[in-house]
């Protein structure tokens, strides 16, 4: 696959235990697009809603594309519209109205010439949870470490 990635959320990483993921288009107007291709987008509080069938992005900051002559008046911090399946869109909605779940971007790719969203299902983790990742990173850097000293 010729995937190459944009961003990603790698405070998502830490604050969720990630359960299933989805890829999905995403609606752009064009400065958003040449934005992207630039690499002025934001994914750290964004997340997915539902409204009425309409699934949306919110708070996914693009910034305006640096050459246009009125940036002042470009709704950078719009909602941007997404693209999934039916089926996908109801066991979400279902899932969403579950008290623990939620659903983030956590990537933005380029797939060819395409710029699709990788959605993930997410738990929130608990502090005592994130304390013990912590652990098993710092164990897991020092087990290379010293791998590295004997090889």
């Amino acid at each position: 696959m010729n995937d190459n990635l944009v961003t990603k959320n790698k405070k998502a990483y830490f604050d969720y235990d990630i359960l299933e993921t989805w890829e999905a288009g995403i609606e752009l107007f064009w400065h958003e697009v040449k934005s992207i291709r630039s690499w002025y987008i934001n994914l750290k509080w964004s997340y997915i809603s539902f409204l009425w069938w309409q699934n949306l992005i919110k708070s996914l900051h693009i910034t305006p594309w640096k050459t246009l002559v009125n940036r002042q008046n470009l709704p950078w911090n719009r909602d941007k519209k997404i693209f999934l399946h039916k089926k996908t869109i109801s066991y979400l909605v279902w899932k969403q109205k579950e008290w623990w779940f939620a659903i983030i971007p956590l990537e933005v790719y380029f797939r060819w010439s395409l710029i699709k969203v990788k959605i993930w299902l997410c738990k929130w983790r608990k502090e005592y949870n994130k304390k013990q990742v912590l652990k098993e990173r710092t164990l897991d850097k020092e087990a290379k470490i010293m791998m590295k000293k004997f090889i």
